[in-house]
């Protein structure tokens, strides 16, 4: 075929090249709307203030989701703001770090910060809760040639023995550990992430905190079940001693 004009003095290339044109600016303002469906309205980083949403590329409109097991709908983006953090320092100028008042792991910013997820369990497929400890989850065993972790010792970063691995807390959908529960030298019963933990022969190490700061870890409302919020607060507990745990991780190397 030797003649492509179409009209005038376009042709088919041409054409091709104007519609990719035109999806292409269709598909970056249909992404940069739904970028903004998450953490949007932005605040002003002193008072809370929300900011403008940004002309044309505004935060997108609202989408319903329906939620599996009867649990209703959830529309995205529908408002809500974390509250301004109270136990901290007051911030003299934008962009310096809020430093937090008490016990800095508990304390919810920085690097012990949480979403505040839904107060239920995460559930598997068969609407059952997700992660349980072994005694319940009966399916799931060691592997024989592991260490069994249940009846070990567990120290903290400061080698103090804070109290003996009860039970493991297993992942039913994914088939992996994902907290030891710590009956406490003391008195109580905690989880540890079974990241900061180390498994020996003769007892567990736990890097992230000390002996005593492991038995001030968060406390579940069950013994049988952990909800999205509590993993929420017991990992940020943990993940916030590799910052907080002693006076000497909070200065700097050099």
């Amino acid at each position: 075929m030797s003649n492509v004009i179409l009209v005038g003095g376009l042709d088919v290339a041409e054409l091709a090249f104007y519609l990719f044109a035109a999806f292409f600016l269709g598909l970056i303002f249909y992404l940069r709307r739904e970028d903004r469906r998450e953490g949007y309205p932005r605040e002003e980083d002193l008072t809370g203030t929300p900011l403008a949403d940004g002309g044309i590329f505004a935060r997108a409109t609202p989408k319903t989701f329906t939620m599996p097991f009867g649990r209703g709908t959830l529309s995205v983006p529908n408002g809500d703001r974390d509250a301004m953090p109270e136990n901290v320092t007051a911030r003299t100028m934008p962009g310096t770090p809020f430093e937090p008042l008490g016990n800095p792991l508990t304390s919810g910013v920085g690097p012990a910060a949480y979403a505040m997820r839904a107060d239920r369990p995460d559930v598997d497929m068969f609407n059952r809760p997700r992660i349980v400890p072994m005694r319940i989850a009966e399916h799931i065993s060691i592997e024989g040639r592991d260490t069994d972790p249940r009846g070990l010792p567990i120290a903290g970063c400061d080698h103090a023995i804070a109290g003996t691995v009860r039970d493991v807390w297993v992942d039913r959908a994914e088939h992996v550990i994902r907290y030891l529960e710590v009956a406490l030298t003391g008195g109580g019963v905690v989880l540890v992430p079974m990241p900061v933990v180390q498994v020996t022969e003769r007892y567990i190490d736990c890097d992230a905190v000390t002996g005593a700061q492991i038995a001030g870890g968060p406390q579940l409302a069950s013994a049988e079940q952990i909800t999205l919020l509590e993993e929420e607060k017991v990992q940020a507990y943990f993940g916030a001693g590799y910052l907080w745990a002693t006076p000497e991780r909070a200065e700097p190397k050099l």
